[in-house]
């Protein structure tokens, strides 16, 4: 079983629980989503990368994006087609970068990063592709045309298994359960930003609210308005 699947099948009894609510500081947002939100952008991009890219277990998928609630979808979606998720393009099937980044690589798609979820205002150049419009019209459910193995690489060296069971453990550390909302700061850098700041906090079925840009000076706010009981800085 893929590595999204393993961490989203404890949340489907709850599709409509808030899942994460994602601040950015810089631009003043708040985008809440709810379990089923949050893997319809899954599936989506799942389906996107076998269909537009023929993604196969294994394969890699570089990740070149802040903490967004737009990367958690590319993220989930990326492991639910199998795909191992590294920090560098070379090699990669495709390589997800945001609207101020740039790479030289055979397949890019450019995530626009816009708080309410829309495309770029204007084509990206090179050949990249515009990942929330073109991922947008894809189907809202994912299969895997076979199971994904638990030995299959994951996140950077580590494989499905590994990664879990690491992200169980630090959740068992920091004492996070499925009643806890956890309120984090972190960078989602590949590996280990994206297994502290988003795998620990899904692997415990909490809900996170991540803060992009994070003000320190309005933290305090959020966590009385989002009433968190952890944080992840």
């Amino acid at each position: 079983m893929s590595l999204a699947e393993e961490l989203v099948r404890p949340l489907l009894a709850s599709p409509a629980k808030p899942l994460i609510t994602h601040y950015d500081d810089r631009v003043g947002s708040r985008v809440e989503l709810s379990v089923a939100t949050t893997l319809n952008w899954a599936a989506k991009t799942a389906n996107w990368l076998v269909d537009e890219f023929d993604v196969e277990p294994g394969d890699d998928v570089a990740v070149r994006l802040p903490a967004h609630w737009q990367t958690a979808g590319v993220l989930l979606g990326a492991w639910w087609a199998g795909a191992r998720v590294v920090p560098d393009h070379g090699g990669a099937r495709v390589v997800f970068i945001g609207p101020d980044d740039s790479v030289d690589a055979p397949a890019v798609a450019v995530v626009s990063l816009d708080p309410m979820g829309r495309g770029l205002s204007t084509p990206p150049p090179g050949g990249a592709l515009d990942y929330l419009t073109e991922a947008r019209t894809s189907g809202d459910q994912f299969t895997p045309l076979s199971p994904i193995p638990g030995d299959t690489p994951a996140l950077g060296s580590s494989t499905v298994d590994e990664v879990l069971a690491e992200a169980r453990s630090r959740a068992e550390k920091l004492g996070l359960t499925a009643a806890d909302r956890v309120l984090s700061t972190l960078d989602w850098s590949v590996p280990d930003g994206v297994l502290d700041g988003l795998l620990v906090p899904l692997a415990a079925s909490a809900h996170l609210v991540q803060v992009t840009h994070a003000d320190p000076e309005k933290l305090a706010r959020k966590r009385e308005a989002e009433r968190t009981t952890a944080d992840l800085a």
